[in-house]
């Protein structure tokens, strides 16, 4: 963030910075984050990204984080980007400098595992015992579960694992939203529910001006977004074979750099061929043109919402130039996409 708009958020919040403070008087609010392995680093990096830009429009440090893993000083993102941590599962409730954290949040993933550590899950009992704030993002908050510390409580969890949750654990409420934040628990299913679930964390901590500050500048197009995403619909259709929503997931999770036919067939041990059936007597469609107007209609939606330059949004959305994205929009849309901006703007 500029020097400009930093010191721009410093005035218009300057009334409220005191907020947290008073909350926890002279020090930071210290949160961990435990990393379990091939966690989803777009929700890890929505929830610290809340956090640090809270320290910045401030000027203060309102909050800390450290980051654990189960065994290893690294672990893998989903990725396949290892992270360093500051310490095992046995350091979790302290943070890198001894002091005991504040708020434990254990990060899961598309390809976590469910069977937990069993140093985790007493290191979890005990933070609940001393009355820490427990979170979990994606699947991670089947750890909580499994723990037993959301008895009669209600869980965000990511769909794929709703199944699960049912059967393993029947006193878990799960929750009808894909967020969901008390005083004492934050669970979010993926990394924009993550995002949101920050956002009312820190706004519930300290002052919803700084909540609605960190927005603007972490999620300004989610302001004007009225949209609803097709895909994301049919990713949560039960209707559909589990296997197919999966692959509808990787599409998504994969739009800068985007799978090949074969890479996605191994995500889910089916074959190209296999793979072409799934989509053609569901969706009435190859996997490989889905894929593509995804991508495209990401692209669209970046267009209208953001005011990010079309050369960026052609990368973002997986194209290898932007003269091969503007034709290939055009072809779709019956537009350019700087026509397609303009218009939508006129509208808007």
């Amino acid at each position: 963030m500029s020097d400009t708009k930093r010191e721009f958020s410093k005035t218009m919040l300057g009334q409220h910075t005191d907020s947290l403070a008073r909350l926890t008087p002279n020090r930071t609010y210290r949160v961990g984050f435990v990393l379990l392995d091939h966690f989803s680093l777009m929700s890890y990096a929505s929830a610290v990204d809340t956090l640090v830009t809270a320290n910045l429009v401030t000027g203060k440090r309102l909050f800390s984080h450290s980051n654990y893993a189960i065994h290893q000083p690294r672990v893998a993102s989903d990725l396949s980007i290892d992270l360093a941590t500051d310490g095992t599962a046995h350091q979790i409730t302290t943070d890198a400098e001894g002091r005991r954290l504040d708020a434990i949040i254990v990060v899961g993933g598309y390809r976590s595992s469910l069977r937990y550590d069993p140093v985790l899950i007493d290191k979890l009992k005990q933070a609940d015992h001393h009355q820490l704030v427990l979170g979990g993002l994606w699947n991670g908050s089947l750890a909580l579960a499994q723990a037993g510390t959301m008895n009669q409580t209600a869980c965000a969890l990511h769909p794929d694992n709703h199944a699960y949750l049912r059967e393993k654990y029947p006193t878990v409420r799960l929750a009808d939203t894909s967020k969901h934040c008390t005083d004492t628990r934050l669970t979010a299913a993926g990394p924009s529910s993550t995002l949101e679930l920050m956002l009312e964390w820190v706004g519930n901590l300290s002052d919803k001006s700084i909540a609605g500050a960190v927005r603007e500048i972490l999620a300004p197009d989610s302001l004007a977004s009225g949209t609803t995403n097709a895909s994301s619909m049919l990713q949560n259709d039960p209707s559909l074979p589990e296997t197919l929503r999966s692959l509808i997931q990787l599409m998504r999770a994969n739009i800068e750099e985007p799978l090949s036919s074969e890479e996605l067939a191994s995500c889910v041990d089916l074959s190209r061929r296999q793979v072409e059936r799934l989509f053609q007597a569901h969706l009435g469609t190859s996997p490989s043109r889905y894929y593509f107007e995804l991508r495209l209609t990401q692209a669209q939606r970046l267009l209208v919402q953001t005011s990010d330059s079309i050369t960026r949004i052609s990368l973002a959305c997986g194209f290898v130039s932007s003269s091969h994205f503007s034709t290939c929009f055009k072809d779709f849309f019956g537009e350019s996409p700087s026509v397609a901006r303009k218009r939508q703007r006129e509208a808007g």
